[in-house]
């Protein structure tokens, strides 16, 4: 098994997989000499971060000297904690990720948590295709029986996204297809189901993942990957082109 995305060693160790994704990615560490390694630095630095001691008291006359500088606020009784609580908490935080590369967090909320969960559960598990093949004309009729639509399958190595094969899923509370292309060394899953509600955007990024969304007669698709959002936007393209 390849490698996992670094920052899956950084959400382990702050607890935010999944149960399937801690147990993929821990099997891999007990396998894996060079990640392990990895881990134990990032857990030696978090160490050091958290560590009292480095924590620097602000010297006498600061708040006022600061207080001073910026100007009257009306209406409020003690501006102090407006001020710096984001200004010098925020931006020592931020400084910190910066500096360490701490990587810090998009949020995602349901389908696309979901979506982009299952993308790096299939990267972790071995399980990318339940139907590994490049030929559209065997995928398409795979998924016939198994859900309740028929999603297109287009071969798009000409526009350079080889197709890989298919899987099946469970996103939303119910069972869906993934299908699988390739993006030179970076995989590109795509989701669909029957049209819903639209979304509030059509590209989110997070945690270093990118999801674009398009609909198509009565089907929602989603592509997920880590690959550019320019590189996803021309994939969403030559899919719907080649789909027409």
């Amino acid at each position: 098994m390849s490698c996992p995305d670094p920052m899956l060693l950084q959400a382990l160790l702050d607890d935010e997989l999944d149960a399937a994704n801690v147990a993929a990615v821990e099997a891999h560490l007990r396998a894996c000499p060079d990640c392990a390694a990895e881990f134990e630095q990032l857990k030696h630095l978090h160490q050091i971060v958290a560590d009292p001691a480095l924590r620097h008291a602000a010297p006498e006359g600061l708040r006022d000297r600061v207080d001073a500088a910026l100007p009257a606020t009306q209406g409020t009784a003690n501006p102090w904690p407006a001020r710096l609580g984001w200004g010098a908490g925020g931006a020592i935080a931020a400084g910190l990720a910066l500096t360490l590369g701490i990587p810090q967090q998009s949020a995602t909320n349901g389908l696309e948590q979901q979506m982009v969960a299952s993308h790096v559960r299939s990267l972790l598990a071995d399980h990318l295709v339940d139907i590994p093949t490049s030929d559209r004309h065997v995928v398409k009729p795979w998924f016939n029986g198994k859900i309740d639509f028929s999603p297109p399958t287009p071969d798009l190595k000409a526009a350079g996204f080889p197709l890989v094969g298919g899987r099946l899923d469970y996103i939303g509370g119910r069972v869906v297809p993934a299908i699988v292309y390739r993006r030179n060394l970076h995989t590109i899953n795509v989701f669909a189901w029957p049209a819903g509600k639209a979304p509030s955007s059509e590209t989110m990024a997070t945690d270093g993942y990118t999801l674009v969304h398009w609909r198509q007669g009565d089907l929602d698709f989603w592509a997920v990957s880590d690959v550019a959002a320019g590189d996803l936007d021309q994939f969403r393209t030559a899919f719907v082109a080649a789909t027409r």
